[in-house]
């Protein structure tokens, strides 16, 4: 055997072997991954719910500031426009303070100026008896509105649901010297001011709005 073959025999029984490529993950790698995925997609889910419910908050309490602003306004307009004569009994001013259970509910009845409405068919006086009530629906109290006219009472009208999910309504009322909460038919006149004040929950705290509203008009038109 020649020498070269010899060496070259040797040279390949001690080389080192050479290293093979890794063709895949281990289970311990596929597993830190899985948790890592669960980990990252259960925080993309708890972000977007969380803006998805702060959404609906917010339209939620756009809606309600729209529905107050405008019960608001509407009780500002019609008791500025109260026509009111103590001899003339279908004409009313009456404020009833049924406090409930430590929230202010107040009923107001009133008779009140309005604009007919364009193509309506039956006549109209332009005289209005408007009474505002708080009841319990379906473990929600509502405000209601009730409205016919004073003089041509085709039949008689039915509540219904002013503004919902309210937790007070209180009409007081000013005299000249302090406010009261109760108004009766036998005063002679008209309260100097009239403030309504409306409470409810915004995102579980308890929240009020006030108006005040001046009667300017006073004896039958």
């Amino acid at each position: 055997m020649c020498a070269t073959c010899s060496n070259n025999r040797t040279w390949a029984f001690f080389a080192p072997p050479i290293p093979r490529s890794r063709a895949g993950f281990t289970l311990l790698e596929l597993l830190i991954a899985l948790v890592l995925l669960s980990l990252l997609t259960t925080a993309l889910y708890a972000s977007y719910f969380s803006v998805v419910k702060a959404r609906e908050r917010a339209v939620a309490g756009m809606e309600e500031r729209r529905e107050l602003g405008a019960t608001l306004d509407l009780l500002r307009r019609e008791i500025n426009s109260t026509v009111y004569n103590r001899d003339d009994k279908r004409l009313r001013f009456v404020v009833e303070d049924r406090d409930n259970f430590g929230k202010p509910a107040s009923n107001l009845e009133l008779t009140t100026l309005a604009v007919p409405q364009t193509g309506q068919v039956r006549p109209e006086s332009g005289i209005r008896a408007v009474r505002y009530e708080m009841v319990e629906k379906n473990k929600q109290t509502i405000l209601t509105r009730r409205e016919q006219d004073l003089f041509y009472d085709w039949q008689t009208a039915k509540p219904y649901p002013q503004m919902e999910r309210i937790s007070g309504f209180l009409v007081e009322c000013y005299d000249g010297s302090k406010w009261v909460r109760t108004w009766s038919s036998l005063n002679p006149n008209l309260p100097a001011q009239v403030r309504i004040t409306v409470q409810f929950e915004e995102d579980g705290k308890p929240v009020e709005f006030s108006v005040l509203s001046t009667p300017r008009i006073i004896g039958r038109p």
